[in-house]
């Protein structure tokens, strides 16, 4: 008999930390099949942050486990602690900060998917490591 329901652990997943953070995209069109959306899990140790993007077709859901975080969104700075969520409208730009002590521990949903995957994310700020362009009239 298949399965009907899908089950994908947090260490089953490979961490994604190009943006800040240790990122797993948990329940997605490639790992379960969805078709509505995405779902995935952050883990934001203290003075780390989640580089600015936003999502041209997609809100974010942003739901807070444990820890603190600092949500900068469209100009507003709003504070989210243990057992407190947010929304993040289509295409604002947005970044996560952890000021805290603690690691933090965030949930986040995306829906509706984006006609393509490579159109559903757009970065807003350097990647974090990442070398920033040269200036105008400036060497490397």
């Amino acid at each position: 008999m298949a399965e009907s329901v899908t089950r994908v652990a947090f260490a089953d997943i490979t961490a994604d930390s190009r943006r800040g953070g240790d990122l797993r995209v948990l329940l997605s069109p490639k790992t379960a099949g969805s078709t509505a959306g995405f779902m995935g899990a952050l883990r934001l140790a203290p003075g780390q942050a989640v580089s600015e993007h936003r999502h041209p077709y997609s809100e974010e859901f942003i739901y807070v486990v444990s820890g603190s975080l600092v949500l900068r969104a469209g100009g507003e700075e709003v504070h989210l602690g243990p057992d407190v969520a947010a929304l993040t409208p289509k295409d604002v730009p947005h970044r996560l900060e952890n000021h805290g002590s603690e690691t933090a521990l965030v949930v986040f949903c995306l829906g509706p998917l984006a006609p393509r995957p490579e159109l559903g994310h757009v970065d807003t700020e350097p990647l974090p490591g990442a070398i920033p362009p040269p200036w105008p009239g400036r060497s490397t």
